[in-house]
């Protein structure tokens, strides 16, 4: 097999990365996925950066024993945590993930930014790095929301816990006038149109939706072409694999058919 012909490896903590999945099936339809939810440890935003960099490597281990061509972190959480050390080992194209703060930044739209995340990436040295680079420090009010990813987990994008879990979240700072929000981790990605209404109820301003997954399928797009790595015979086929076991896979399959 021909390397062109080969899947492209997806990873992430749990259910989130499937919104990425979902969309680069969409733009690559001759590509053909496999996927790896490591649902069994999920979430990652709260454990210490030697349990997600050693989690990490566990899954993509597997991907790679299972023949792949490149590679997409769809994982906020574990890109700040190990894309250095992984694109250091796998000699194969690595494609990662990050907060879109750089376009919500460029917006015209006047107000503050909220950017949602795991504690970990907005702790972490990568982020702080993103934020410096672009320069919108003064602009920013960082949420670290621990706990909102295993909600997102149970696969119930709707439910009035998160819509409490948001509003709680939002308090004391009901006054802003928000330009955007930036969905700092893929699990949020699903319920991004439930932070948008819940936003829009609370503050001022647009509330614009910033998500990183299209600018990193556009990214995963560029590389393969520039590797020579595009898929002519595919069809946008996908393999399930997760730690967490059957009812987990089953779950995942129901989330991205939906």
């Amino acid at each position: 097999m021909e390397n062109k012909d080969l899947p492209i490896g997806f990873f992430d903590s749990g259910v989130g990365g499937l919104s990425v999945l979902r969309h680069a099936r969409e733009q690559l339809p001759r590509e053909n996925f496999i996927f790896y939810g490591d649902n069994a440890h999920a979430p990652y935003g709260e454990r210490s950066i030697e349990e997600i960099r050693a989690l990490s490597f566990a899954c993509c281990d597997e991907l790679f024993r299972r023949g792949i061509k490149a590679l997409l972190i769809a994982c906020n959480t574990a890109t700040g945590a190990a894309i250095h050390a992984m694109r250091e080992k796998y000699q194969i194209p690595i494609i990662s993930i990050e907060p879109a703060i750089k376009p919500a930044s460029e917006s015209r739209e006047k107000g503050k930014i909220l950017v949602l995340a795991t504690p970990f990436t907005i702790n972490g040295a990568r982020y702080q790095s993103l934020v410096e680079r672009v320069g919108c420090a003064e602009r920013l009010i960082q949420i670290p929301c621990k706990g909102l990813a295993d909600l997102v987990e149970k696969g119930d994008f709707e439910s009035r816990e998160i819509a409490e879990y948001l509003k709680r979240k939002f308090e004391g700072i009901e006054k802003q006038k928000i330009s955007g929000i930036v969905i700092g981790c893929t699990h949020y990605s699903f319920i991004s149109p439930l932070i948008q209404r819940v936003a829009q109820e609370r503050f001022e301003g647009a509330c614009t939706l910033y998500d990183g997954m299209y600018g990193t399928v556009r990214q995963l797009r560029r590389i393969l072409e520039q590797r020579g790595l595009l898929s002519e015979k595919g069809n946008a086929s996908c393999e399930i694999l997760s730690s967490g076991g059957s009812s987990s896979i089953a779950l995942m399959h129901k989330i991205l058919g939906a």
